[in-house]
């Protein structure tokens, strides 16, 4: 196995869609959980106060003649601010457009009715999730005067609270919807960064344990070739034909990067038992023999689990295949009840392992391995001792089972 210093990884998401929608769905889902509970809210809030406005109005001024184009306004407001919630806070015309007609029509109402003034504190929240900052700002200022303004139209005397009460509210309400967006907008990018450093380091170990293995074999079998070229050329052209062969495989692991990075033997069908076997087979030279055991009944497995354990396997041989100097290898896939496990045993010359993964050395190595089954909640095990071969292990839990 790997007797290179393996330098730190971790691997987001071996499968397909990997660490692409992992991370950034699961962030994406909780600001949409947050604005829909936050709309529901304000939504609930608005009508509430709207409520409140309407039947204080038909107790203060049953006889009122404004009184049908009060409840008309009312009834107008609520189907506005209810229908427009799916459009409220998104950048676009009919957005600002369905802004315009709520502002709008709570400006009517309030001159016909200046009880219905406090309805402006659930709308302070729809002016500041709909129009820049700047502009949202000023907008609240004028409906703060307005509330201030119809306050003092229905009080008995001067009360020092109604040019207090409404700034207070209008600036707390203010300052906390700005600093709860400053937060969210600094949490998305301290995301965003991140799943950019998440997915550089995801296709650093699939391209070594891929295209970069590939590239090592082909060497290796190259200069092989060019040690016996004179005398052995039988043997010389058996290496380049599988040179070849490996070079060809290479090219369809690239072209599947670019795809959607599946292992190419996943993508061609069969599962996992059938990839390894096609590893197995491949990976089975003249001086290295490779075995697949199957052990359990076989169960299908999630994409990333089959993607993860199918790199595992890769990463392996090739270590076996480079360090080891080994004359056998066996890979054992193992269905359990609650588990799968992969075992890669080598009957090689064996190694030291090391206790903890070094921040330094050539490639990603165990490291990779391990970050690639922690992701998946599960655990790598290394047995090894010099002159003793190797046994690497990795298990991963299966959920539902």
């Amino acid at each position: 196995m790997s007797h290179a210093p393996p330098a730190a990884g971790r691997d987001p998401d071996s499968g397909p869609a990997g660490s692409r929608a992992s991370g950034a769905g699961d962030a994406r889902g909780g600001r949409d959980a947050d604005d829909r509970w936050l709309a529901t809210v304000m939504n609930t809030a608005f009508l509430a106060l709207l409520a409140g406005s309407l039947l204080r109005y038909l107790l203060k001024h049953p006889d009122s003649p404004r009184l049908p184009w009060v409840v008309g306004l009312g009834i107008t407001l609520a189907v506005l601010q209810l229908a427009g919630h799916r459009l409220i806070g998104r950048p676009g015309r009919p957005a600002l457009v369905l802004l315009g007609a709520i502002v709008s029509c709570w400006v009517v109402i309030v001159l016909l009715a200046p009880s219905f003034a406090w309805c402006a504190v659930p709308l302070i929240y729809t002016v500041l999730r709909t129009l820049p900052t700047r502009a949202a700002v000023a907008l609240v200022g004028v409906l703060c005067a307005l509330v201030m303004i119809a306050e003092w139209r229905i009080s008995d005397g001067v009360d020092p609270n109604l040019f207090l009460v409404p700034p207070a509210v209008t600036v707390l309400a203010t300052a906390v919807f700005l600093h709860m967006r400053r937060q969210a907008e600094r949490l998305a990018a301290t995301e965003r960064r991140e799943g950019t450093l998440a997915e550089r380091e995801r296709l650093s170990m699939e391209i070594h344990d891929t295209l970069a293995q590939s590239l090592s074999s082909q060497q290796m079998l190259l200069q092989a070739a060019e040690r016996t070229w004179d005398s052995d050329p039988a043997t010389a052209r058996g290496h380049v034909r599988t040179a070849e062969s490996i070079a060809e495989r290479s090219l369809a692991e690239a072209r599947r990067f670019v795809h959607d990075l599946a292992p190419a033997d996943l993508a061609e069908g069969g599962g996992l038992a059938e990839a390894l076997r096609t590893l197995a087979l491949r990976e089975s030279t003249d001086t290295l023999r490779v075995r697949l055991h199957l052990d359990g009944t076989p169960a299908p497995l999630p994409d990333r689990v089959q993607s993860a354990l199918l790199r595992i396997a890769q990463g392996a041989l090739a270590n076996v295949t480079e360090h080891a100097g080994a004359s056998t290898a066996t890979l054992t896939l193992s269905h359990l009840d609650d588990q799968v496990v992969l075992d890669i045993a080598d009957d090689g010359h064996g190694f030291a392992p090391p206790t903890d993964a070094p921040s330094g050395g050539r490639g990603h190595g165990l490291a990779a391995m391990r970050a690639r089954v922690r992701q998946l909640g599960g655990t790598l095990t290394i047995e090894s001792a010099p002159g003793e071969g190797t046994v690497v292990s990795a298990s991963i839990p299966l959920e539902g089972r």
